[in-house]
C-alpha cells in the first residue's frame, strides 16, 4: 500500500516507483500538482483500460490503475477479438 504523499518530492517518488515497477518507462510521465487541477479536470478514476468491440460490448475491461493497468492483456485481448494468433 502507498500512502498519499503530502509534498510533491514524494509524489514525484511514488510515480518514479510505478514507472518502475510497471515497467512505463517508454511511456511519458507527468505528475499532477498537490492541488490535484488535473485530476479535478479530467476526473479518469479510477484508471482502466477498456476494449469495446464493433457491437458495442465491453471484449476487455481491465482492472484499476495503477496496478491493474496491464497493457500485455489489452493486446491480447485486441488480437483475440481480430482473430490474430500471433502471441
Amino acid at each position: 500500500m502507498i500512502e498519499e504523499p503530502i509534498t510533491l518530492d514524494e509524489r514525484e517518488a511514488v510515480a518514479a516507483q510505478c514507472v518502475e515497477a510497471l515497467e512505463l518507462a517508454m511511456i511519458p510521465t507527468v505528475v499532477d500538482g498537490m492541488d490535484n487541477a488535473v485530476a479535478r479536470a479530467y476526473a479518469a478514476e479510477p484508471d482502466r483500460l477498456y476494449l469495446v468491440a464493433e457491437d458495442g460490448s465491453i471484449a476487455y475491461r481491465g482492472g484499476r490503475g495503477p496496478w491493474g493497468f496491464q497493457p500485455d492483456e489489452l493486446e491480447a485481448a485486441i488480437r483475440k477479438l481480430l482473430d490474430d494468433p500471433r502471441p
